[in-house]
């Protein structure tokens, strides 16, 4: 990867790949493979997160107790501060495998054993212990994320395939969210919310198996860590935790507080309006089944367009014009769930608000991704997307916990349906501010995007 600064090169330097480029690069095994760990990566994420609203509005629980839950979420916004260990450090034994598929392996067998846990305790009476065990989840998912996320820059040798990597990651990815927030409440319907549990643990387990079979990227392997200082000494607790910020920050100098408001704000209303979305189906009643067919047909479909779109654009035209767009579509998301709240109960209407949601945020997922990916330096990949992969998460998951309280609030003055359709269109507005520097970026900094030599 490149460490030129933003400034010194313009992305109408080269041309961009043509069609049968594309295909050629879709063909390639990496693909596959980032397909595999994007739905490992994904697997987790619902269900610690707005999927276990669902239940946990089920079993009586508070918008507001659901709404704080959610905060377990943070976890994922401060990996970088583990990070570094990941990055420069081998597991004991299962580093045998690997530095980055020791670090795998652990990390998908803390899934495994949380979500068992959360299975056999079920939340109701033991709320406190149900949230611990979910965070420990939440953290072992985050560690997974970090070298998953490694992995994938790693393997990419261009700044196309990196896009075609990030693509087939994310499209593993949403299908995983939306095996988790479907195809789990078809399973609940007939078996329960805790045997379900256990059943995406099994999984996740699955998941576990096949990491044995992969290799390590060629840039992973051990010449990767030749001649750095040990993680544990003075230098090189210095190289591992500031040099990654002091890296990014020399890379792109003055646009660099702008990238990181930009990545900050990016999917900060999608976040905030998150934990509500399945109290919102748990109180117009609509029926587990029908989540689980709508989510898993239209939803599926809606996520598999939107990823392809916006690997296709940003191969097309480029990264900051896909990010642009991306910025547009997200808070369509927020608009359509308000829709929903005020129409009530109608299938054709959730059918429609879940195609919007899934497209939008697929394409804006992937939009961020590509970009974030883009401006990481290979000698701190994975703390280094970690540092952004925060900054992206961190202020919408804090705020994100209010999100209950304020639909309690609204409501007391208002129809329940009501202060949901308030509360989603109020967050859509949330989004302003990221178009507004996304567009101010895209035209004072278009070579923003580092690329891979």
């Amino acid at each position: 990867m490149s460490t030129d600064s933003p400034a010194a090169a313009s992305p109408a330097a080269a041309p961009r790949p043509g069609w049968r480029a594309v295909l050629r690069g879709v063909r390639d095994p990496q693909v596959a493979l980032l397909l595999v760990l994007g739905l490992a990566a994904g697997l987790p994420f619902m269900l610690v997160g707005n999927t276990l609203g669902f239940w946990l509005r089920t079993e009586g629980i508070e918008l507001g107790a659901i709404g704080f839950l959610s905060w377990v979420g943070i976890a994922y916004s401060v990996k970088f501060l583990w990070a570094p260990v990941v990055d420069r450090t081998t597991v004991p034994l299962l580093g045998r495998l690997g530095r980055r598929r020791g670090w795998l392996l652990l990390a998908q067998g803390g899934v495994v054993l949380g979500l068992l846990a959360m299975a056999l305790l079920t939340p109701k009476g033991h709320l406190q212990l149900f949230g611990a065990i979910a965070l420990g989840v939440a953290l072992a998912s985050a560690t997974q994320d970090i070298v998953i996320d490694a992995w994938r820059i790693e393997c990419a040798e261009s700044s196309d395939q990196l896009a075609i990597l990030s693509a087939a990651y994310q499209l593993g990815y949403r299908t995983a969210l939306l095996l988790t927030d479907a195809l789990i409440f078809l399973v609940a319907a007939q078996v329960g919310w805790a045997s379900s549990y256990a059943a995406f643990a099994a999984m996740a387990f699955a998941g576990l198996v096949v990491v044995l079979f992969v290799g390590e990227p060629r840039s992973a392997g051990p010449s990767s860590t030749v001649g750095l200082p040990p993680l544990w000494t003075p230098r090189g607790l210095y190289d591992a935790i500031l040099g990654p910020f002091i890296a990014f920050f020399l890379q792109h100098r003055q646009m660099a507080l702008a990238v990181l408001a930009a990545i900050s704000l990016y999917r900060l209303a999608d976040f905030v309006m998150g934990p509500m979305a399945n109290p919102l189906y748990a109180d117009l009643g609509i029926a587990e089944q029908t989540i689980g067919k709508v989510r898993g047909g239209v939803g599926l479909a809606a996520t598999f367009f939107g990823t392809a779109a916006a690997g296709v654009a940003a191969l097309r035209l480029g990264l900051f014009p896909t990010l642009l767009l991306g910025a547009v579509l997200g808070p369509l998301s927020n608009l359509a769930f308000a829709w929903l709240a005020l129409s009530g109960a109608d299938n054709v209407v959730f059918g429609i608000a879940m195609a919007i949601d899934n497209f939008s945020a697929g394409f804006a997922g992937i939009a961020l991704i590509a970009y974030m990916s883009s401006l990481t330096n290979v000698g701190y990949t994975a703390t280094q997307y970690a540092l952004l992969s925060s900054f992206y998460a961190l202020l919408g998951k804090v705020m994100k916990g209010f999100s209950g309280v304020i639909v309690e609030t609204l409501a007391q003055t208002r129809p329940l349906m009501e202060a949901y359709a308030l509360f989603f269109a109020g967050t859509a507005a949330l989004a302003v501010p990221a178009i507004a520097l996304v567009a101010w970026l895209a035209r004072h900094a278009p070579a923003g995007v580092s690329s891979k030599s």
